[in-house]
């Protein structure tokens, strides 16, 4: 199942960089905060634009180990942007999510995102951005906050 869901996130890949044209593409890192076991982690994230205001999201995330727990989490999330000023946009999520827990145990999960975002025009092509999302998955049911910054092409 791992190897299905890492290969379909690099084909997502392949085809954004193949169909990218300037504005339609990003990429972002991230720092990320789990409240199940308190995890803290670091991720990146890539977005592509394929209808106005609406994207795409694959993203990687590393958890650090907290009380012996550690996880990877590979998510593809769909983003409809609504502007509220030249700066400024929110937009609702939702998205599919794979996590990988390895503890006194490992596990393999399956799940759903949904959530809220924003984003902060910084510069022409750099953004500061924000999600909160709620992670659905058998026994590791949680609330993931994010923080980045992202780069368009």
């Amino acid at each position: 199942m791992k190897k299905y869901i890492f290969m379909a996130i690099i084909a997502i890949a392949a085809t954004i960089n193949a169909h990218a044209e300037q504005g339609d593409v990003a990429a972002a890192a991230q720092f990320v905060y789990a409240s199940k076991n308190s995890m803290a982690g670091l991720g990146a994230q890539m977005q592509y634009e394929f209808a106005t205001n609406w994207r795409v999201a694959p993203e990687f995330i590393y958890f650090f180990k907290n009380d012996g727990l550690s996880a990877l989490n590979v998510n593809l999330n769909a983003h409809y942007v609504i502007p509220t000023s030249a700066t400024f946009a929110v937009y609702p999520l939702v998205g599919f999510s794979y996590g990988h827990y390895v503890g006194d145990f490992s596990v393999d999960r399956c799940g759903a995102n949904i959530g809220m975002g924003a984003q902060y025009r910084i510069q022409d092509r750099l953004q500061f951005f924000t999600e909160e999302r709620f992670q659905i998955m058998k026994d590791f049911n949680q609330s993931v906050t994010v923080f980045g910054l992202k780069y368009t092409f």
